[in-house]
Protein backbone atom coordinates (compact mmCIF):
# COMPACT_ATOMS: atom_id res chain seq x y z
CA UNK A 1 0.00 0.00 0.00
CA UNK A 2 1.45 3.29 -0.94
CA UNK A 3 0.22 5.40 1.87
CA UNK A 4 2.23 8.72 1.20
CA UNK A 5 -0.11 9.11 -2.37
CA UNK A 6 -3.03 8.45 -0.62
CA UNK A 7 -4.36 11.68 0.85
CA UNK A 8 -8.26 10.51 2.24
CA UNK A 9 -6.58 7.33 3.90
CA UNK A 10 -3.67 9.04 5.66
CA UNK A 11 -6.43 11.34 7.14
CA UNK A 12 -8.44 8.56 7.94
CA UNK A 13 -5.60 6.53 9.76
CA UNK A 14 -4.35 9.39 11.81
CA UNK A 15 -7.57 10.23 13.06
CA UNK A 16 -7.92 6.76 14.30
CA UNK A 17 -4.68 6.55 15.65
CA UNK A 18 -5.29 9.44 17.97
CA UNK A 19 -8.32 7.95 19.03
CA UNK A 20 -6.57 4.32 19.65
CA UNK A 21 -8.86 2.47 17.44
CA UNK A 22 -5.93 2.27 15.16
CA UNK A 23 -5.11 -1.75 16.74
CA UNK A 24 -2.47 -4.58 16.48
CA UNK A 25 -0.43 -5.19 13.00
CA UNK A 26 -2.38 -1.48 11.71
CA UNK A 27 -0.95 0.48 14.51
CA UNK A 28 2.13 -0.73 14.15
CA UNK A 29 2.61 -0.12 10.97
CA UNK A 30 1.43 3.11 10.43
CA UNK A 31 3.88 3.95 13.80
CA UNK A 32 6.39 2.94 11.25
CA UNK A 33 5.40 5.51 8.54
CA UNK A 34 5.37 8.32 11.13
CA UNK A 35 9.13 7.86 11.41
CA UNK A 36 9.74 8.63 8.09
CA UNK A 37 6.90 10.85 7.26
CA UNK A 38 7.31 14.24 8.61
CA UNK A 39 3.67 15.56 7.26
CA UNK A 40 1.93 12.57 8.47
CA UNK A 41 3.65 13.42 11.47
CA UNK A 42 1.66 16.55 11.38
CA UNK A 43 -1.34 15.16 10.56
CA UNK A 44 -1.31 12.88 13.54
CA UNK A 45 -0.70 16.36 15.80
CA UNK A 46 -3.69 18.40 14.07
CA UNK A 47 -6.09 15.65 15.10
CA UNK A 48 -4.69 15.73 18.73
CA UNK A 49 -5.34 19.22 18.65
CA UNK A 50 -8.59 18.60 17.13
CA UNK A 51 -9.87 15.64 19.86
CA UNK A 52 -7.52 16.77 22.80
CA UNK A 53 -10.23 19.53 23.97
CA UNK A 54 -13.00 16.52 24.35
CA UNK A 55 -10.70 15.64 27.44
CA UNK A 56 -12.39 18.96 29.20
CA UNK A 57 -15.35 16.96 29.45
CA UNK A 58 -13.91 13.76 31.16
CA UNK A 59 -15.28 13.01 34.24
CA UNK A 60 -13.78 10.47 37.00
CA UNK A 61 -15.35 7.04 36.84
CA UNK A 62 -14.76 3.95 38.97
CA UNK A 63 -14.35 0.94 37.21
CA UNK A 64 -16.57 -1.80 37.51
CA UNK A 65 -16.77 -4.85 39.87
CA UNK A 66 -16.32 -6.89 36.52
CA UNK A 67 -13.23 -5.20 35.78
CA UNK A 68 -11.33 -6.20 39.07
CA UNK A 69 -12.84 -9.52 39.00
CA UNK A 70 -11.85 -10.20 35.25
CA UNK A 71 -8.07 -8.84 36.16
CA UNK A 72 -7.79 -11.29 39.08
CA UNK A 73 -9.42 -14.31 36.82
CA UNK A 74 -6.53 -13.47 34.20
CA UNK A 75 -3.46 -13.26 36.22
CA UNK A 76 -4.80 -16.13 38.34
CA UNK A 77 -4.77 -13.45 41.61
CA UNK A 78 -5.39 -15.43 44.99
CA UNK A 79 -8.81 -14.42 46.09
CA UNK A 80 -10.52 -14.78 49.61
CA UNK A 81 -6.73 -14.52 51.86
CA UNK A 82 -6.97 -12.54 54.64
CA UNK A 83 -5.41 -8.76 54.02
CA UNK A 84 -2.93 -9.65 55.88
CA UNK A 85 -1.03 -12.61 54.21
CA UNK A 86 -0.59 -9.79 51.41
CA UNK A 87 1.81 -7.44 53.66
CA UNK A 88 3.44 -10.73 55.25
CA UNK A 89 4.30 -12.79 51.72
CA UNK A 90 7.74 -11.89 50.57
CA UNK A 91 7.71 -13.99 47.50
CA UNK A 92 8.72 -13.31 44.30
CA UNK A 93 5.78 -14.89 42.41
CA UNK A 94 3.30 -12.42 44.63
CA UNK A 95 5.38 -9.18 43.77
CA UNK A 96 5.37 -9.95 39.94
CA UNK A 97 1.59 -10.57 40.09
CA UNK A 98 1.18 -7.44 41.53
CA UNK A 99 3.35 -5.52 39.29
CA UNK A 100 1.88 -6.85 36.66
CA UNK A 101 -2.07 -5.94 38.03
CA UNK A 102 -0.92 -2.81 38.61
CA UNK A 103 0.13 -2.44 34.99
CA UNK A 104 -3.54 -4.38 33.70
CA UNK A 105 -5.02 -1.47 35.71
CA UNK A 106 -3.38 1.26 34.33
CA UNK A 107 -3.99 -0.10 30.82
CA UNK A 108 -7.86 -0.52 31.68
CA UNK A 109 -8.14 2.99 33.49
CA UNK A 110 -6.56 4.81 30.66
CA UNK A 111 -8.84 2.94 28.38
CA UNK A 112 -12.11 3.65 30.34
CA UNK A 113 -11.43 7.52 30.31
CA UNK A 114 -11.11 7.26 26.76
CA UNK A 115 -13.87 6.14 26.45
CA UNK A 116 -15.53 8.04 28.71
CA UNK A 117 -14.13 11.23 26.98
CA UNK A 118 -15.77 10.43 23.64
CA UNK A 119 -19.57 9.22 24.78
CA UNK A 120 -20.32 11.45 27.86
CA UNK A 121 -22.12 13.70 27.42
CA UNK A 122 -22.98 12.60 23.59
CA UNK A 123 -21.08 15.13 21.16
CA UNK A 124 -20.98 15.13 17.56
CA UNK A 125 -18.95 18.49 16.37
CA UNK A 126 -16.76 20.31 18.26
CA UNK A 127 -14.99 23.32 17.48
CA UNK A 128 -12.21 25.46 19.07
CA UNK A 129 -11.87 29.51 17.50
CA UNK A 130 -8.96 31.08 17.74
CA UNK A 131 -7.19 34.30 17.37
CA UNK A 132 -4.79 35.65 14.97
CA UNK A 133 -2.32 34.19 16.65
CA UNK A 134 -3.66 30.71 16.93
CA UNK A 135 -4.59 30.96 20.30
CA UNK A 136 -7.72 29.57 21.41
CA UNK A 137 -10.18 31.51 22.76
CA UNK A 138 -13.54 29.59 22.29
CA UNK A 139 -14.72 26.00 22.86
CA UNK A 140 -17.83 25.08 21.13
CA UNK A 141 -18.92 21.04 21.35
CA UNK A 142 -22.19 19.98 19.88
CA UNK A 143 -25.19 17.80 20.22
CA UNK A 144 -26.95 17.82 16.86
CA UNK A 145 -29.49 15.45 18.75
CA UNK A 146 -30.85 17.64 21.19
CA UNK A 147 -30.28 20.39 19.08
CA UNK A 148 -27.82 22.31 21.29
CA UNK A 149 -24.17 23.89 21.62
CA UNK A 150 -22.18 24.85 24.61
CA UNK A 151 -20.09 27.67 24.37
CA UNK A 152 -17.33 27.91 26.76
CA UNK A 153 -14.59 31.30 26.43
CA UNK A 154 -11.26 29.82 26.88
CA UNK A 155 -9.51 33.26 27.10
CA UNK A 156 -10.92 36.56 24.73
CA UNK A 157 -9.79 39.84 25.49
CA UNK A 158 -11.85 41.96 27.40
CA UNK A 159 -14.82 43.65 25.59
CA UNK A 160 -15.57 47.30 25.74
CA UNK A 161 -18.76 48.27 27.70
CA UNK A 162 -20.57 49.21 24.55
CA UNK A 163 -19.62 46.08 22.35
CA UNK A 164 -20.92 42.51 22.16
CA UNK A 165 -19.00 39.55 20.39
CA UNK A 166 -21.26 37.87 18.02
CA UNK A 167 -20.96 34.28 16.47
CA UNK A 168 -21.61 33.36 12.97
CA UNK A 169 -21.86 30.59 10.74
CA UNK A 170 -20.26 31.62 7.27
CA UNK A 171 -21.77 29.78 4.09
CA UNK A 172 -19.66 28.96 1.20
CA UNK A 173 -21.58 30.97 -0.62
CA UNK A 174 -24.55 33.86 0.68
CA UNK A 175 -24.48 36.19 3.94
CA UNK A 176 -23.56 34.88 7.18
CA UNK A 177 -25.93 33.83 9.55
CA UNK A 178 -26.28 35.06 13.53
CA UNK A 179 -25.81 32.40 15.57
CA UNK A 180 -26.12 34.54 18.72
CA UNK A 181 -24.44 37.13 21.49
CA UNK A 182 -21.66 35.52 23.26
CA UNK A 183 -20.25 36.41 27.32
CA UNK A 184 -16.53 37.17 27.80
CA UNK A 185 -16.49 34.55 30.38
CA UNK A 186 -18.34 31.22 31.42
CA UNK A 187 -20.17 29.15 29.40
CA UNK A 188 -23.32 29.25 27.50
CA UNK A 189 -25.75 27.10 25.63
CA UNK A 190 -27.30 28.28 22.56
CA UNK A 191 -29.74 26.56 19.95
CA UNK A 192 -27.79 24.17 17.28
CA UNK A 193 -29.81 24.52 14.23
CA UNK A 194 -29.08 23.41 10.78
CA UNK A 195 -27.80 27.04 9.80
CA UNK A 196 -25.41 25.77 12.70
CA UNK A 197 -23.41 22.72 11.09
CA UNK A 198 -24.90 22.61 7.67
CA UNK A 199 -22.62 21.15 4.76
CA UNK A 200 -22.37 24.50 3.39
CA UNK A 201 -20.66 25.89 6.59
CA UNK A 202 -17.37 27.08 5.48
CA UNK A 203 -16.40 29.27 8.68
CA UNK A 204 -17.44 29.87 12.41
CA UNK A 205 -16.60 33.47 13.13
CA UNK A 206 -17.23 35.94 16.18
CA UNK A 207 -16.97 39.57 15.44
CA UNK A 208 -16.74 42.87 17.75
CA UNK A 209 -20.05 44.35 17.16
CA UNK A 210 -22.27 47.55 18.84
CA UNK A 211 -23.98 46.41 21.82
CA UNK A 212 -26.83 44.29 21.45
CA UNK A 213 -25.22 43.01 17.99
CA UNK A 214 -25.18 43.60 14.16
CA UNK A 215 -27.69 45.95 13.32
CA UNK A 216 -26.87 45.43 9.79
CA UNK A 217 -29.60 42.28 8.69
CA UNK A 218 -26.84 41.09 5.72
CA UNK A 219 -23.89 39.56 8.42
CA UNK A 220 -21.87 41.33 10.90
CA UNK A 221 -20.23 44.99 10.69
CA UNK A 222 -17.39 44.80 13.06
CA UNK A 223 -14.15 42.84 12.76
CA UNK A 224 -13.06 39.26 13.31
CA UNK A 225 -11.05 38.20 16.32
CA UNK A 226 -11.74 34.29 16.69
CA UNK A 227 -12.14 31.97 13.80
CA UNK A 228 -12.48 28.05 13.33
CA UNK A 229 -14.65 25.21 12.20
CA UNK A 230 -16.50 22.22 12.89
CA UNK A 231 -15.31 18.81 13.49
CA UNK A 232 -17.38 16.10 13.07
CA UNK A 233 -16.36 13.72 16.09
CA UNK A 234 -19.17 10.84 16.06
Amino acid sequence: MNLRDNAPLRDKLAAEYVLGTLKGGARRRFEGHLHNDAALRRIVAEWQDRLAPLAEFSGARAPRKQVWQGIERRLNLPRAHPAWQFWRNESVTFWRALGMASSAVAALLVVAIGVRSLQAPRLDYVATLTDDKAQTALLLTGDSRHQAMTVRVVGVAAVPADKSLELWAVPKSGHPRSLGLLSERGELRLPMTGKAVGDDVALLAVTLEPKGGSPDPNGPTGPILYKGNWVRVM
